[in-house]
């Protein structure tokens, strides 16, 4: 994609489902308004209206309805409209933007437990998002057991991925982790299963260390 002229800041919320994404983001997005930021919230699968068309197709319905390179190829669309009507767009307004899920996901979940590889995710990235690439990127750690059992109390017909099953998930979680820990300057990995404060405290910590931002 063209390079995107950013004054705003991008901060990405990643991991395990039922890690407790959703709750630290609400914490996050209320205490950088606080102190006067302009941020918006989003999510991938999805964030604009074409990208939610294409989430519909991926979380709802059985795990075999697509292999993992009909997953990837769909995220990717759905992410090249995210990125081209959200994110890019608020990133040029000067806006902060959360965003629950990024590119890692697709590493993590159709190159690592889903075994296309992470060449083959590397390479579709490239055509698709180029060098562009989140300010900082938390990944929330949980055990399969502990993201399974969250993820499936919640209910709802968004769990096609959650039906792939303990073993899918204990790959997903391992890739998440190698991930993080490569690049330690734009990852920081936090542990899911404290209390809700302390991972906030937790994560507002890294946010100062590594932007920062003091909140």
């Amino acid at each position: 994609m063209s390079e995107v002229n950013q004054s705003g800041m991008m901060i990405v919320f990643d991991g395990m489902d039922g890690a407790g994404k959703g709750t630290q983001i609400q914490q996050i997005y209320q205490r950088l308004k606080a102190i006067g930021k302009n941020v918006i919230v989003t999510r991938e699968p999805g964030g604009s209206a074409s990208a939610e068309e294409v989430r519909e197709l991926l979380v709802k319905g059985e795990p075999g309805k697509w292999d993992a390179m009909t997953e990837l190829l769909l995220m990717y669309a759905s992410r090249r409209a995210h990125l081209r009507d959200t994110v890019f767009p608020a990133l040029e307004k000067g806006q902060w933007v959360i965003c629950d899920r990024f590119a890692d996901a697709s590493r993590c979940y159709q190159g690592i437990a889903g075994e296309l590889g992470l060449e083959r995710v590397e390479c579709l990235h490239e055509m698709v998002v180029g060098d562009f690439q989140p300010d900082l990127s938390i990944i929330m750690d949980v055990s399969p057991e502990v993201s399974l059992s969250r993820a499936l109390k919640r209910g709802g017909a968004e769990d096609r991925f959650e039906k792939k099953g303990h073993e899918f998930h204990g790959k997903v979680r391992e890739g998440f982790q190698q991930i993080a820990a490569r690049d330690p300057q734009h990852y920081v990995l936090i542990n899911g299963d404290q209390p809700v404060e302390q991972v906030t405290n937790d994560i507002c910590k890294a946010l100062e260390e590594k932007l920062g931002i003091v909140l």
